[in-house]
């Protein structure tokens, strides 16, 4: 009862402490960090950042436009003052003023002829009708325009008032003397004053009364001798000019409309300082900003939305890829919450070296983005956990890191850091997943750093931006953040060895060294041991390969697994060269216990030299509760000699435990057990040998042995298939064919 007490609370002991492992609660919790990991990581580049500010306000830092912003009110300023330094548009009318000198003269010479008219009605109707003519010939002229479309109607208004303004009042004694010109003088004045008009009217006009004072010049050098006669010709002259140039309204809003057209917005680009440190915020200012849409308040909820959504989406895809490569679910998968949360801590870690590369970024220096580490989480993955996990990963890196290094909000992400850290990564994963010695950390480095210039070349070829100096920087960076890579994986290995008991591949293969002072402690003091070690490693390794577990871990845990017995030596059938079995002598109960002692010590002497967790295991558990069937019987005999009655049952002949939690503490027990047994052999077959592999696993099965780990009946029969291939390997000229053992048997008869 004893011992059934013992086993059970180590048991219970063994599930609290592993329970948090496999717990649906602890793995929901950690899934809904990593929803949390990526929201606050890519929120803050699709998300515009807000700011807490009032008019009149003073600004504590420099505030720049989210996206591409157009300033209304500046523009519309800076159109306007284009438009007011375009000139006023005149445009040329031609009047004909020398039709209405045509048809002054024409009147005269009809009225004059009527004898029927006297002179003072004639002075009458001169006075009446003559100044009327002038805008008789300008209502003509605007109504013949109109209807043939010639000029605008705004340039014809202008014209009519303008020239109306600009009328020229005949002297009334002027009226008095016409009526005594004769037909030839008329004649004769009607041709000079055409004349006259026609030259000065010839010239743009817009004051005419500066033209007026040139005709009395011009009629004094006529061939009119009559000073009469000159004198109606001036003024009929000076009557018949009007201007002829005049504010085009239309043409000169036209002209200011294209200017305005033609006026370059005022823009903030992306990332262009809108408003400086410790500047005022006025309200033109703060009227931008809330255009801008950065001020505090302002609801940017479905951009929240779409980034929760697409957090989401990422994490389902990792929960997705964990739960599909076992095939069970996270529960009973082979990443446990364990390795979640280590994945989390690696996927914090590695966004956050690109957030840090992020700031050194800036639009106009985006390149800054290829010195990230973005395959640090990838190789770390790799080499902790599992490639295949790592490829996976690459693609929610890839997506992440150009989101985060992108430097325009124009757009969500930029695909050519998604390119870049899809092949970087890739890169990393072929160069170290064989990864057997830290150097090859530094060589995957290499490795990433070339094809990371690679890659960066590639993209500025396609996009031809050629200019030497930026290339240059360009690839530089590449290839610097390649080796910068590599010492951070460097750097942080122990600490996930540590912190997690991980046994990476390169820890084991450091283990695995005859140097280390457990292995040379084994080998001087227990040789027999050694060599027994060394087989059962050679035996479980490819066993525990053939069913998909890990098998170098196997082999080194196979190194220390009977590390226990450097305790007690003589006490163990292999290191008895040359010597008496000390069991022969002594109490089989006591022999019992010192033979189970050897799990237990070995695993705290593994314990004192911080050997990881998984090695103590094996050297613990690959006897399970097994019983010790030859002390059993022999203390049974004994009792029986001596004729009483036997005060203990087979359960006190049993190893301690625990069963084994693991396929590889399991595959190393029956590599141990069957390697013992086939070298017991003198002269094996193969029959014999594959007789005693199935009769060991059919006796630990029956036993209960492999009711705490995930060993199946299938995996059971491939590891029996492939210790029979090693076994016939390793005691290839010992073991005898059933052709040889034929022929023995017929030399006998």
């Amino acid at each position: 009862m004893t011992h059934q007490n013992n086993s059970r609370n180590v048991k219970e002991s063994h599930l609290n402490f592993t329970g948090w492992r496999q717990s649906n609660l602890v793995k929901w919790l950690l899934m809904a960090l990593f929803v949390i990991l990526f929201y606050f990581n890519l929120a803050p580049h699709i998300i515009p950042e807000t700011y807490n500010i009032t008019e009149g306000s003073v600004s504590d830092k420099d505030i720049k436009a989210p996206i591409q912003i157009r300033d209304e009110k500046a523009t519309r300023e800076a159109e306007e003052a284009a438009a007011n330094e375009i000139e006023d548009s005149y445009s040329i009318v031609a009047l004909r003023n020398d039709s209405l000198v045509e048809s002054i003269f024409l009147r005269i010479e009809q009225l004059n002829a009527d004898d029927q008219v006297s002179k003072e009605d004639k002075i009458d109707i001169y006075r009446s009708e003559i100044p009327n003519r002038y805008d008789q010939h300008i209502q003509t002229f605007v109504k013949s325009s109109s209807a043939t479309t010639t000029y605008n109607a705004l340039l014809l208004e202008e014209m009519s008032n303008v020239a109306k303004d600009q009328r020229y009042t005949i002297p009334e004694e002027t009226f008095y003397k016409l009526p005594q010109l004769t037909q030839e003088q008329l004649t004769e004045m009607r041709m000079v004053a055409k004349e006259i008009v026609r030259k000065l009217t010839s010239d743009p006009i817009r004051n005419a009364e500066t033209v007026r004072t040139q005709v009395a010049e011009m009629v004094n050098s006529s061939t009119i001798s009559n000073r009469t006669a000159r004198e109606i010709v001036q003024e009929i002259a000076r009557f018949s000019i009007m201007p002829n140039k005049f504010f085009d309204k239309t043409m000169t809003d036209e002209a200011r409309e294209v200017a305005r057209n033609n006026t370059a917005p005022i823009i903030y680009k992306e990332n262009e300082v809108i408003v400086q440190k410790n500047q005022v915020i006025t309200p033109d200012l703060y009227a931008l900003l809330s255009e801008a849409n950065v001020l505090q308040g302002t609801n940017h909820n479905w951009s929240r939305v779409g980034v929760v959504l697409l957090s989401f989406i990422l994490s389902a895809f990792l929960y997705v890829y964990l739960s599909q490569s076992s095939g069970v679910g996270l529960k009973r998968a082979r990443y446990n919450n364990t390795q979640l949360l280590m994945l989390l801590l690696i996927f914090l870690i590695n966004c956050g070296v690109i957030q840090i590369t992020s700031l050194i970024q800036s639009e106009t220096a985006n390149i800054a983005g290829y010195f990230a580490p973005a395959a640090l989480g990838i190789m770390l993955i790799t080499l902790l956990i599992d490639e295949h996990l790592a490829m996976a990963s690459t693609f929610i890196f890839s997506i992440v890191g150009s989101v985060i290094l992108n430097t325009s909000t124009s757009m969500l992400l930029d695909f050519k850091f998604g390119v870049y850290i899809i092949v970087i990564s890739l890169a990393a994963i072929y160069s170290i997943k064989h990864a057997s010695q830290r150097s090859a950390i530094l060589k995957a480095g290499i490795m990433v750093s070339l094809f990371g210039s690679f890659t960066v070349l590639t993209m500025l070829l396609m996009s031809e931006q050629l200019e030497r100096m930026p290339m240059l920087y360009s690839l530089g960076l590449a290839f610097g953040g390649g080796l910068v890579t590599s010492i951070l994986v460097v750097g942080l290995m122990p600490f996930f060895e540590i912190s997690f008991g991980i046994l990476s591949a390169l820890k084991l293969v450091e283990l695995s060294s005859p140097n280390h002072p457990l292995l040379r402690k084994l080998l001087t003091e227990t040789p027999g041991t050694y060599h027994h070690s060394v087989m059962v490693g050679n035996l479980a390794e490819a066993a525990a390969e053939s069913i998909g577990a890990n098998g170098l871990l196997c082999r080194v845990g196979s190194f220390y697994h009977d590390l226990g017995k450097t305790k007690r030596p003589s006490y163990f059938i292999e290191n008895q060269t040359n010597m008496s079995n000390p069991h022969d002598t002594i109490d089989p109960m006591l022999s019992k216990s010192i033979i189970v002692a050897h799990a237990k010590d070995g695993a705290e002497m593994l314990k004192a030299y911080n050997i990881p967790k998984q090695l103590r295991d094996i050297a613990e558990q690959h006897h399970g509760t097994t019983s010790l069937k030859f002390f059993y019987y022999k203390a049974l005999k004994e009792a029986e000699e001596q004729g009483i009655e036997p005060d203990f049952k087979e359960e006190d002949f049993r190893y301690p435990g625990p069963k084994a939690q693991s396929k590889e503490a399991a595959v190393v027990g029956i590599a141990d057990c069957v390697e013992a047994a086939v070298r017991s052999l003198r002269n094996p077959t193969i029959a014999q040998v594959e007789d005693m592999i199935h009769k060991i696993i059919k006796n630990r099965v029956d036993d209960n042995q492999y009711n705490e780990c995930d060993l199946t009946m299938k995996e059971l029969d491939k590891i029996a298939q492939s210790l029979k291939e090693s076994l016939m390997g390793i005691f290839h000229s010992r073991i005898e064919y059933p052709d040889d053992v034929k022929l023995k048997a017929n030399e006998k008869e």
